[in-house]
């Protein structure tokens, strides 16, 4: 049971990461557009973001959070644990105290007044591409910590040469 939901939470974190990791890689280009070009990439480009990425990372921090309580009675694995989780939590709630309010705000403006877009956009870049960027952080330490716990956990066969002849 243990191993599924290792498995299960690896690989949605791994998935989750994708979505903050191109933000990251888009940084640098999309902080030198100008605010028309800006708005047609932002307006356009992450709608499956939300629609794959969010189940992901949700994904990530249900499972994160069963695998916590299976290994709780294992104290370095969980304490390993524990903190892969907490720090994908830390990242999705990065996610909407930093960019979630922006989000909030062009697609009211898109309502209202959509020619008040660019300008707001480029008002609100950077907090939304540096909001994302702390998700990243948070989400890339959180995922890294995840998989220490599993190394962490791994027990070379008894007859294994290099468990019987070297040390750590």
């Amino acid at each position: 049971m243990v191993a599924f939901w290792r498995f299960v939470t690896i690989v949605l974190s791994a998935l989750a990461l994708t979505m903050t990791s191109a933000h990251v890689l888009e940084l640098p280009q999309k902080m030198r557009y100008t605010a028309e070009m800006y708005t047609a990439v932002n307006t356009t480009l992450y709608r499956y973001f939300a629609i794959i990425g969010g189940p992901y990372q949700i994904g990530a921090i249900v499972s994160a959070i069963v695998l916590t309580v299976l290994v709780r009675r294992q104290s370095v694995i969980f304490r390993w644990t524990l903190v892969g989780t907490v720090l994908l939590i830390a990242a999705f709630v990065s996610w909407l105290i930093l960019v979630l309010p922006v989000n909030r705000e062009v697609a009211a403006a898109l309502q209202a007044s959509p020619q008040t877009v660019p300008m707001l956009w480029l008002r609100l870049r950077d907090r939304w591409e540096y909001g994302h960027a702390t998700g990243f952080v948070l989400h890339l330490a959180g995922f890294c910590v995840l998989v220490m716990s599993v190394v962490r956990d791994v027990r070379p066969p008894a007859g294994d040469y290099a468990s019987n002849h070297l040390q750590d």
